[in-house]
């Protein structure tokens, strides 16, 4: 699981496994060391939620907490739907912005692995020949 934060959003790219890992076990984690003795760590997770009507984000003791309500996730995972996108105002009013997506391969080159991610249908549509029509090989 991939974890962006600029400004006032956040957003989370998961690859396939990790999708099915959502649909299977409701649940996805990683952190990031900043030191060796692990004091100094940043969690980040993503889970479902059987009584959630909406995503929600929390940070508590160097935890990121994205909680997800079951009926999106099913539907985001068994469908082509790229992402799944909400925005939370916090009690002083202003707007967190979040963003779950399915990670697509990486059009240009990229240095990291791209063995989990998604097809990427630009990718597909760039190799398809003009008229829709498959090539023979």
């Amino acid at each position: 699981m991939k974890l962006r934060i600029r400004g006032n959003s956040i957003r989370l790219r998961l690859g396939q496994s990790e999708v099915r890992r959502m649909l299977n076990e409701g649940i996805v984690e990683e952190s990031i060391m900043f030191d060796i003795s692990g004091r100094q760590r940043l969690d980040y997770v993503l889970c479902t939620a059987a009584n959630l009507w909406a995503v929600t984000a929390s940070f508590e003791d160097g935890c990121i907490m994205v909680r997800v309500p079951n009926a999106l996730v099913r539907e985001w995972a068994e469908t082509d739907q790229v992402g799944i996108e909400s925005t939370q105002v916090g009690s002083d009013g202003r707007a967190l912005k979040i963003l779950i997506e399915k990670d697509f391969e990486c059009v240009d080159a990229a240095t990291e692995s791209q063995e989990d991610a998604f097809p990427n249908p630009q990718l597909e549509a760039a190799c398809r020949p003009a008229g829709g029509m498959e090539r023979s090989r």
